[in-house]
């Protein structure tokens, strides 16, 4: 049986489906979502944490992240989850009509398993009507000003992680990069998150690394990936989704122009 998926997208909602066995993507998050696992379990990775979700769980992800999310169903259901995203000009507009000011940049945690409760549960039930084509714009943004004040009442610690409307600053391009190529994003992203035009990005990296950036990480993968099965011994069908390659056939024709050598041919060191 062959794997399905679908995702019915109505603006900013989403009620994400999936069938019969996991499927794993990368993501950039431009604007926080709030989330609830209907069934099957929906798990989120980071450089810095790894977060998953079970039926009747509620999740709190920040903007300005790459994430690995891996849709897992369950032996008898299918992975179903409902997705909202907190849109900024939203907060923003929230933030006026509330008198919310707020100067600190929000360091807490990116990404927040909240506590099941009535009202998250209630709200979410409130949006299945939207899975039958309502995209009335002042309605979505209607409810998303509900998922603020419901998230502000279940925790009024989240005001910062609400209305944190700062940039990403410029850092260390480097360090970035190093602890980040195995997202499969655009160019782009990475360069928002640097703090960078995608000029900027661009002159930089070619500085910092003597090559453009997708020479750059498509080298700096397959290295990653010649290590993993060398020395690690892993199998190249367990490896090429995580170092950010979209086929294992893609891969392994990359990996044998780089190399001379299938991966999976690659001997092992004991």
């Amino acid at each position: 049986m062959g794997s399905l998926s679908n995702e019915i997208l109505i603006n900013r909602f989403v009620f994400s489906i999936g069938a019969d066995k996991p499927k794993e993507s990368d993501r950039f998050l431009s604007d926080s979502v709030l989330a609830m696992q209907i069934s099957g379990d929906l798990t989120l990775e980071t450089n810095h944490d790894k977060i998953t979700m079970k039926p009747g769980n509620f999740l709190l992800a920040c903007k300005h992240q790459f994430v690995k999310v891996t849709k897992s169903p369950s032996q008898t259901q299918q992975h179903k989850a409902i997705l909202l995203t907190l849109d900024e000009e939203v907060l923003r507009n929230y933030a006026l009509e509330n008198g919310i000011v707020n100067v600190e940049k929000y360091n807490g945690p990116r990404n927040i398993l909240l506590t099941e409760n009535s009202f998250l549960k209630g709200f979410f039930a409130s949006l299945m009507p939207y899975t039958e084509n309502w995209s009335n714009e002042k309605l979505i943004q209607t409810k998303i000003k509900e998922a603020i004040q419901l998230l502000l009442l279940v925790n009024p610690g989240l005001e910062k992680f609400l209305f944190d409307f700062s940039e990403p600053y410029k850092i260390d391009l480097e360090k970035f990069m190093l602890s980040n190529f195995q997202f499969n994003v655009p160019i782009e992203h990475f360069a928002k998150l640097t703090g960078r035009s995608l000029a900027s990005f661009k002159r930089d990296f070619q500085k910092t690394f003597g090559l453009p950036p997708r020479q750059w990480l498509q080298r700096k993968r397959l290295n990653e990936a010649y290590l993993q099965i060398e020395k690690y011994h892993k199998k190249p069908s367990a490896i090429y989704l995580e170092l950010g390659f979209e086929s294992l056939a893609h891969f392994s024709d990359s990996f044998k122009k780089m190399f001379g050598v299938l991966p999976s041919k690659l001997p092992r060191k004991e």
